[in-house]
């Protein structure tokens, strides 16, 4: 089955805005903490931002002031607002939801397909 479905990604310019959306299975999304991840080409996978089960959320340095994260916990629907798009923020971008499972911190954890944004400078 799969348990996050991203979409929202797309061509913009610099200096432009995209919001990505992921909708999660109920499974995925209660109780877990949701984040979006990207990667470039050549580059390796990086946090961008994440949101706990609670509305706490954190920024990586390079995106913060720029995006935020929401989830709504009626649609099981974690969100992406990108403003202020920089060339740089071209990637592939990926939901994740991780749940911890028990006491000693054991956790699942699911990845979506991801979505292609692509910021011509």
């Amino acid at each position: 089955q799969v348990e996050l479905v991203e979409s929202g990604g797309g061509l913009v310019q610099a200096g432009g805005s995209l919001r990505l959306s992921c909708t999660a299975t109920r499974r995925s999304f209660t109780g877990s903490s949701l984040a979006w991840y990207r990667q470039a080409p050549e580059k390796q996978r990086e946090l961008v931002a994440v949101i706990t089960s609670s509305g706490g959320t954190n920024y990586a340095d390079s995106v913060k002031g720029r995006f935020t994260i929401s989830r709504d916990n009626d649609k099981y629907t974690v969100y992406l607002q990108m403003n202020s798009l920089k060339s740089e923020d071209t990637a592939v971008y990926y939901c994740n939801s991780k749940k911890v499972v028990n006491v000693e911190g054991a956790y699942v954890e699911a990845w979506g397909q991801g979505t292609l944004v692509t910021v011509s400078s």
